[in-house]
């Protein structure tokens, strides 16, 4: 029988675990974690987004601060907001909710972001830091690092001798979760639009890792008997037995498909995607733990 990860589950594991350990830094040095969420015009989806975080940041006793900018703010205003976080010590962790309205451009602002306070992980600094396999000083993008969580718990911290596919090779996702991959001793080959024989690649996987995008394009007949399968996809699609114009969620991989052949799965909704705000909550911890120079709680 297929063991699938209750992503919810784990999620708050990971939460119940930062909760105790910034009670612990508090209590220990005075020092209350801040996270500051910075958000930019009226896009329901990423209101939703930056609401439920700074929900969650409350309620794991951080220091919540969320800033609501007009859709007009210019670039410059968007850069002082940022320096201004940048040079509070109340603030331990800085988060700019992506995509951002046009004609502002994300990239020199999410760079401007001191490494030290990237919860979300996307600075060169933080991504060199893991191509380099410093995970002692940097911090890792959300989604990957929800996503090793799973990995580590079905095969614990060493990886040596297992084949590893990640289908997908975005800076966002597939090259971070390559990398945790490789640190953990796993043999890594990241597949991609361009990769000649897909399914024949996936079927040497131990850990096979579906992020692309493409709405349940792995099968049964693409994965190892015995595989975890970590699916990273969010794809929408038309549900007409729900009634006219309804959709539903699926993943990159066909579930139904793929648990019967493979060990460990992950489903669409309710598997990774919880462990992304998890692991936002765990970076910034950590941030703070860093700040305080106190010992870094392990997640």
């Amino acid at each position: 029988m297929v063991e699938v990860i209750d992503g919810k589950t784990v999620a708050a594991s990971v939460i119940q675990t930062v909760k105790s350990t910034t009670a612990a830094l508090e209590k220990m040095s005075g020092l209350t974690t801040g996270l500051a969420v910075v958000i930019v015009g009226d896009d329901p989806a990423s209101h939703a987004y930056v609401g439920s975080k700074s929900r969650m940041a409350k309620e794991c006793g951080f220091k919540s601060v969320q800033h609501t900018l007009p859709v007009e703010t210019k670039q410059e205003e968007l850069a002082s907001l940022v320096a201004t976080l940048n040079a509070d010590p109340s603030i331990h962790g800085i988060l700019v909710q992506l995509p951002l309205p046009k004609p502002l451009d994300s990239e020199p602002i999410i760079q401007s972001i001191l490494p030290e306070k990237d919860v979300d992980g996307l600075s060169v600094v933080n991504a060199g830091k893991l191509a380099t396999g410093d995970l002692k000083t940097g911090l890792v993008s959300c989604t990957p690092a929800g996503a090793m969580v799973f990995v580590r718990r079905t095969h614990g911290e060493d990886l040596s001798g297992l084949n590893a596919v990640v289908i997908g090779r975005s800076n966002l996702f597939g090259k971070p979760m390559a990398q945790l991959l490789l640190n953990a001793n796993a043999t890594v080959t990241i597949a991609h639009s361009r990769t000649k024989n897909l399914a024949e690649v996936c079927r040497n996987a131990d850990i096979l890792v579906a992020a692309v995008g493409r709405p349940e394009m792995v099968r049964a007949d693409w994965v190892k008997p015995g595989a975890t399968v970590i699916d990273v996809g969010i794809n929408r699609v038309p549900a007409p037995d729900k009634g006219e114009g309804k959709t539903r969620l699926v993943g990159d991989v066909a579930l139904a498909e793929v648990s019967t052949v493979a060990g460990t799965i992950t489903p669409v909704p309710g598997g990774v995607g919880p462990m992304t705000i998890a692991m936002l909550m765990a970076n910034t911890v950590i941030a703070a733990h860093r700040t305080a120079g106190q010992v870094l709680p392990k997640f």
